[in-house]
């Protein structure tokens, strides 16, 4: 070991790098409010793409610092890695937002060794953090005690909760929010002495939304709350909904939509904070959620790699059509599936594996609008061979054999992507009752349409590329193909020059890479002529060539639109 090795030096040079990552995503994330006052929704957009690319860019930056500031037989020795953790540790131990600064260090790492160097003496694999707290933190939120009064307790929590840009109607929007908040809770709940509120200190902004988030409680029950609010230009901001279904709020922190930017001081508190009033969704989701998608990460990896540690649960191949670029396998008893680059594609997808990995990373930073799964991508997992079902494994090596490797007793997966697992639509319609069928194919068409107005055309629509989630919402999940909108060329089909044309097996007139045609969809889409004329009547318009058109047409004007993470009543606007 050299004389002086600098492990505090370098865990020093980390952390700094950090702080650095923190006060930039601060920045983005402090000007959301601005942007909701001034309606800027375009460059709200813009910020959310940049807080997402920051962290990769920080991570470079801060191994090129490494790089310059350490000799490589120092910096490159893993030895001695186990020396930095420990310094790090003493380093973090105060913070605030010290789990997250574990996340970052891994990716420090990760950026100067191989994976096939990954230890816990070396990183985080297991966080260290719960069992180094000292003392309870505390959650930043406002407690407001309607003692009977629910009229006053809503006045005052929007004379908490104001803007530069005033409110449109404030008192009749407090009218209306008490009636739902009475409409919403059981009858009793609302002349309990015992009833509180408690909303997060912060504003929580998302596209061209901002939103109070927290809880409705007595001594025995407890509601999630969301209050959703809208800034209508030239009339002022509008509160538009209150909300206590935690269905519905776990809708709004879905995985299908972008990230939230609000200020946070302590992260893991405001994560807890959730956590209570939304059990059901994990704790990975909520990091990313909030837009710690990295720490998100970590988390998934640690509750996946506790799964398999204590569960019999074995790798299946995931039930649907198979893929034609991606093999798709999943755990039972994990609500996640694994994607992987087959080594061959269909002759019919026209994409190689570097476009195909681009187009999955483009999602990452594209508005979702709700109707395309989030992902996270993993380099050189590990899992014991003894967690695959054999014929899994071996349609793994037969597909893919250039990511799927055996070393010993271990499979090496090099390199895949996670989304959350979905019933695919098309099984889903198999089982599906009329009624089931008809609001399926319904948010079917919705989901296609709010694609498009967000600028994102799926490419390759079929049933089988679109799940149904736990709450039956219709989503895309099969990316390979995806484009803008404003980059497809929507045409009619010309009419044939002779009667021949109509019998050739060939086209009569000329194809682009870009050109589709609406009007092929209907038995492209649908094998059953039943769904078929039933999509016919519910969404139309989606197999004329105009639509699309028009759509382009607004897109390019600057036109975004809105897409609600909830259901709204009926209003005047």
């Amino acid at each position: 070991m050299p004389q002086q090795w600098p492990a505090a030096d370098i865990a020093r040079t980390i952390l700094e790098g950090f702080d650095d990552y923190r006060e930039h995503f601060r920045r983005i994330t402090d000007g959301a409010r601005e942007r909701f006052e001034r309606a800027q929704w375009q460059e709200a957009q813009h910020a959310s793409a940049a807080r997402i690319n920051l962290y990769e860019e920080k991570v470079s930056e801060v191994n090129g610092r490494l790089h310059q500031a350490f000799e490589p037989e120092v910096l490159l020795d893993v030895t001695f890695w186990p020396l930095v953790k420990s310094a790090y540790i003493t380093l973090i131990d105060p913070r605030l937002d010290d789990e997250l600064s574990e996340t970052w260090y891994n990716s420090i790492f990760c950026g100067l060794f191989s994976h096939d160097l990954i230890s816990d003496g070396c990183m985080f694999i297991h966080t260290t953090r719960p069992s180094l707290r000292a003392h309870e933190r505390v959650a930043q939120t406002r407690l407001y005690r309607p003692e009977g009064a629910l009229a006053s307790m809503l006045k005052a929590i929007f004379a908490d909760y104001c803007f530069d840009v005033a409110y449109a109607d404030l008192d009749g929007d407090l009218r209306r929010l008490e009636g739902e908040l009475r409409e919403n809770l059981p009858d009793w709940v609302c002349k309990d002495p015992e009833l509180r509120v408690e909303l997060f200190s912060s504003v929580l902004y998302r596209n061209k939304g901002a939103y109070l988030v927290g809880r409705v409680f007595t001594l025995e029950e407890q509601w999630p709350l969301v209050i959703p609010l809208l800034h209508r230009e030239g009339r002022g901001i509008q509160i538009d909904a209150l909300i206590t279904d935690e269905a519905e709020v776990s809708i709004i922190f879905s995985f299908t939509r972008s990230y939230f930017m609000v200020e946070v001081a302590v992260p893991a508190e405001f994560v807890g904070f959730l956590k209570r009033i939304l059990p059901g969704k994990h704790i990975a989701e909520l990091y990313t959620s909030i837009g710690f998608y990295k720490h998100g990460k970590s988390e998934f990896y640690r509750a996946l790699i506790n799964h398999l540690a204590n569960t019999d649960d074995r790798f299946i191949m995931a039930p649907g059509v198979r893929g034609m670029v991606m093999s798709v396998f999943t755990l039972p008893g994990f609500t996640t599936v694994f994607k992987i680059i087959k080594d061959r594609f269909a002759p019919s997808k026209n994409v190689d594996r570097s476009t195909v990995i681009e187009k999955y990373r483009l999602v990452k930073s594209v508005d979702r609008v709700g109707r395309m799964a989030d992902t996270q991508e993993f380099s050189d997992f590990r899992f014991p061979l003894a967690k695959f079902e054999p014929e899994c494994l071996a349609e793994l090596l037969e597909v893919a054999a250039s990511t799927v490797e055996l070393e010993g007793d271990t499979v090496l997966i090099r390199h895949c992507w996670t989304e959350r697992r979905m019933t695919p639509l098309n099984l889903y319609l198999e089982n599906a009752n009329d009624h089931q069928v008809r609001e399926a194919l319904h948010d079917y068409g919705l989901a296609i349409k709010q694609l498009a107005a967000a600028n994102i055309f799926p490419g390759d629509m079929l049933l089988k590329n679109f799940g149904v989630t736990r709450h039956g919402r219709v989503v895309f999940y099969d990316y390979d193909e995806i484009c803008y909108l404003t980059e497809a060329n929507f045409r009619k089909i010309p009419p044939p020059r002779y009667p021949e044309d109509e019998m050739a097996s060939e086209p009569w007139y000329s194809i682009g890479p870009l050109d589709v045609f609406p009007e092929e969809f209907p038995p492209f889409l649908f094998a059953d002529s039943g769904q078929r004329r039933l999509f016919s009547q519910l969404h139309g318009e989606l197999y004329d060539a105009d639509y699309w058109k028009s759509l382009q047409a607004a897109i390019r004007a600057g036109k975004i639109i809105d897409v609600f993470p909830y259901r709204r009543k009926a209003r005047d606007d």
